[in-house]
């Protein structure tokens, strides 16, 4: 048997708080060949001699066999901190978008990396994981905030274990239970964007809102669009650039844009989108709107940043993501209307759309969602890849079918003349 004790100390964290109990723990070492060469695996601190055992007569097995690949010892020694800020990096940059990224990073560093960034990664377990979750709860955050924490630690433990720096996936098996999120805001519905709509007539919120509510473009998208891919007079324009992400404060002006998120196979990110007549008259009120902008500083004596933008501050800088999001939940309860956050405006747009027409595909076309994230985002569970063989393309015509479709519910033409007739 290769199974021996150890007498073990209490040990501080970064903190100085003690970690686990002073006593007995067991050891195992098991000695095999690979490739002609004797090589020993070590597993340490098991609390009883039963589970040491245990341990024990399954390496032994895995260990005879010529596939199995053993645990790299050296880098199971590595601490959680170690190991999820190179993780990161290297996962993050490859794979996660820049916001999701910036996330990922921000709960490493302000709630794992506390809690059991000094713990070795093949020490780490699922009782120390439970604890963290414990008092990250204890702390006052939310359980979406302990959730996505989980979430995190999951999926980079996991690509440990494909890696093979530690045997199991700890966060896979965790006790704690979480609720339900909070429920996400109900979309609106046709009156209700009818009364929104009304509502911010004539602000500076009303060109944000409409191609956010009435096309269903993400904020980064909106906030990004720019003047040279408007095309008034072919009547259409295109959606093929975002703000950049986290834009520093202070920012005047801007050289170059972020691509758009997601360019699928199936056409979806970049993509071109008809100006209907009732988004005509956004347009031009807020080219009309900018002229006087841009005229009144200049009068003024002061200055305006020609950075072409759709929508823009006052004197033409851009607008920062967390302001337009932090700004218009505010603007939402000042008009006493219904909990909506601004992404929802998307949501909204994405449902409506579909309700009134059924045309899914189109839908996700306009939005510039892959076909399956269209399928998600709209709860339908059809077999939605097998559509995917029976369209090529969705042509500026059908688009603006939908989109006519949609904006003529909420603008009927009568409403839209007596519009034109007040101006």
């Amino acid at each position: 048997m290769s199974v021996s004790t150890r007498q073990v100390k209490n040990k501080r964290d970064g903190n100085g708080a003690l970690t686990g109990k002073a006593g007995v723990v067991y050891d195992v070492n098991v000695k095999y060949q690979q490739q002609g060469k004797w090589k020993t695996h070590v597993k340490k601190g098991f609390a009883t001699k039963k589970e040491a055992v245990q341990y024990e007569a399954e390496m032994r097995t895995k260990l005879a066999s010529p596939s199995y690949s053993p645990i790299d010892m050296s880098k199971g020694k590595q601490t959680v901190k170690e190991y999820m800020e190179t993780w990161v990096e290297q996962h993050g940059k490859a794979n996660l978008r820049p916001s999701t990224f910036d996330g990922y990073k921000s709960y490493i560093r302000n709630h794992i990396v506390p809690h059991i960034g000094y713990v070795q990664l093949r020490a780490l377990t699922p009782a120390m994981l439970d604890e963290m979750f414990q008092k990250m709860f204890d702390e006052g955050l939310s359980q979406s905030s302990v959730r996505y924490t989980q979430r995190i630690l999951s999926v980079a433990l996991e690509a440990a274990r494909k890696y093979r720096y530690i045997d199991h996936n700890p966060a896979r098996d965790i006790l704690t239970k979480f609720g339900k999120q909070g429920k996400t805001p109900d979309p609106y519905t046709i009156s209700q964007m009818q009364q929104l709509f009304g509502l911010l007539t004539g602000t500076e919120w009303e060109m944000i809102v409409m191609l956010a509510g009435m096309y269903g473009m993400r904020m980064s998208e909106i906030l990004g669009l720019r003047w040279r891919n408007v095309d008034l007079d072919k009547g259409c324009f295109s959606v093929v650039e975002q703000l950049p992400f986290k834009l520093p404060a202070g920012t005047t002006e801007v050289s170059e844009m972020a691509p758009v998120k997601g360019k699928g196979t199936d056409g979806s990110g970049e993509r071109m989108l008809p100006i209907t007549e009732v988004a005509r008259a956004y347009f031009k009120r807020q080219l009309e709107l900018q002229e006087r902008q841009r005229t009144l500083a200049r009068n003024g004596g002061g200055v305006y940043y020609e950075n072409d933008l759709v929508n823009a501050k006052p004197n033409g800088s851009p607008n920062r993501r967390d302001s337009v999001s932090a700004n218009f939940a505010q603007l939402i309860r000042r008009l006493g209307l219904p909990h909506l956050r601004f992404h929802d405006l998307r949501h909204s747009a994405a449902t409506n759309m579909h309700q009134l027409t059924g045309d899914f595909y189109t839908v996700g076309m306009i939005l510039g969602h892959s076909l399956k994230g269209t399928g998600l985002q709209l709860g339908i569970s059809t077999n939605l890849d097998a559509v995917t063989a029976q369209y090529v393309d969705v042509r500026l015509e059908r688009k603006k079918f939908v989109l006519d479709t949609y904006h003529n519910a909420l603008f009927p033409k009568e409403d839209i003349k007596i519009t034109h007739e007040k101006r």
